[in-house]
């Protein structure tokens, strides 16, 4: 439940350090909130690519500068300076290097859970309800489209979805292509926040499906795996457009949420034994 609350850097909950830089990190509730400090000179290929043990840095950053100056490298070349008084964002596959001799100082609110931690530090398993979603006929939009009004309109389309995860609390583990996955602390915010997927694309023409499964999900490198999350993403495969489907074990997690349902028979889920049931939301 959202509370009204505050936290001082001056005293934070964690401090972790690292090569050249170090992460002070406040937490509200389930939101950690970090600023980062890095020394003139800091490279993550060198000071955090080795913890880590990625190529590149797999956490989507978003954040404002205090002061000091980044150039960040894309894993498809492209670059970005960042610099003081100037807000973020950073996807998933990326180097960055301080710039100059000023100390870099920003504040974020996406990575700090993560950032700094080798895949073992970071290694926890817990119960969520894993939400996948994607476009319907996203080949052909690309067809009929062309690559930069398709990317253009994707564009339109993540901050719609993101929209919808943060609105109720969920937790973005990646997006890739046309779809997303985000974990959710609760059934009813994951299926609530699906169902506000596909409408809000109505003026942009593109249609959306989901799929939501409740299990036990492990993360590590900020990324969930484990077999729960392979039922979320075989479950939004059956779904049609503007649907969402819900897996047996969410439905029943459902009870007295007033989240109403109909059911859409069992379905073998590919990779996965034996058929399980599945219902799709109510309009």
């Amino acid at each position: 439940m959202p509370r009204l609350q505050c936290k001082s850097f001056a005293t934070p909950d964690q401090v972790r350090q690292f090569a050249n830089g170090r992460i002070e990190i406040v937490r509200l509730d389930e939101i950690a909130v970090g600023r980062f400090v890095l020394q003139p000179g800091w490279h993550w290929a060198k000071d955090v690519g080795p913890i880590a043990g990625t190529r590149s840095c797999d956490l989507r950053h978003v954040g404002y500068v205090i002061s000091g100056s980044i150039e960040v490298r894309m894993d498809d070349g492209t670059v970005l300076v960042i610099g003081p008084a100037e807000a973020y964002e950073i996807p998933p596959g990326h180097d960055v290097r301080v710039l100059g001799d000023d100390v870099f100082d920003a504040v974020e609110f996406n990575s700090a859970q993560a950032f700094g931690l080798s895949p073992e530090e970071m290694g926890e398993r817990i119960l969520a309800t894993i939400l996948f979603s994607d476009v319907v006929d996203s080949t052909t939009w690309v067809e009929k489209l062309g690559d930069r009004a398709w990317t253009e309109l994707l564009l339109q389309h993540n901050v719609r979805i993101r929209a919808a995860i943060d609105r109720f609390r969920g937790r973005e583990l990646g997006s890739a292509g046309d779809g997303f996955v985000a974990l959710f602390d609760g059934a009813a915010k994951a299926v609530r926040a699906g169902a506000l997927m596909d409408p809000s694309m109505a003026d942009l023409g593109i249609r959306v499906r989901v799929g939501v499964h409740t299990g036990e999900v492990e993360i590590s490198g900020g990324q969930a795996r484990g077999v729960a999350v392979h039922a979320a993403a075989r479950v939004a495969s059956l779904a049609g457009a503007g649907e969402v489907l819900v897996s047996g074990t969410t439905r029943d997690l459902l009870d007295g949420s007033g989240v109403a349902l109909d059911s859409r028979g069992e379905h073998e889920l590919k990779g996965l034994r034996g058929a399980r049931p599945i219902f799709v939301l109510r309009r």
